[in-house]
């Protein structure tokens, strides 16, 4: 299994509004490395969801519930993919940019690092470390 970080603004899509539609179609990502990342989604990865921009901070967990396909807002060269995400649950509790940062842990964390970076993904270690900061024991996906 997988594990990703994806980012979204929560004022053009929330994991509210994941909550709400029930599933999505991950589109709108025009970024060459984190179009790569999502082909190497696979169905039944667990993915964290963070509201970048206003709020800064993890929100939510969801689950791909689909593979890479090309994306129909795509140009007429078909470079970019989407994904189908689910939602699983909701985060106990939010977790900011800033607590991210000031923890010596996650320092290495592509967050941090590659900070505009939309879709990137975690290792088992740093996922599962974050929801057990979110208050969320034990995880279970």
């Amino acid at each position: 299994m997988g594990y990703w970080l994806m980012k979204t603004e929560p004022g053009e899509f929330s994991f509210e509004d994941l909550v709400r539609d029930g599933r999505t179609v991950w589109d709108g990502v025009r970024n060459f490395q984190a179009r790569n990342n999502m082909k190497a989604m696979k169905q039944g990865d667990q993915v964290l969801i963070y509201h970048s921009v206003t709020e800064k901070a993890l929100a939510g967990i969801a689950r791909v519930s689909r593979e890479f396909y090309p994306d129909p807002t795509d140009n007429p060269k078909g470079d970019w993919v989407v994904v189908d995400l689910e939602p699983v649950k909701a985060l106990q509790r939010k977790i900011s940019l800033a607590e991210i940062k000031a923890n010596p842990a996650l320092a290495e964390m592509p967050l941090i690092r590659q900070s505009r970076l939309s879709v990137m993904p975690l290792d088992k270690i740093t996922f599962d470390y974050l929801i057990d900061l979110s208050g969320q024991k034990p995880h279970t996906p």
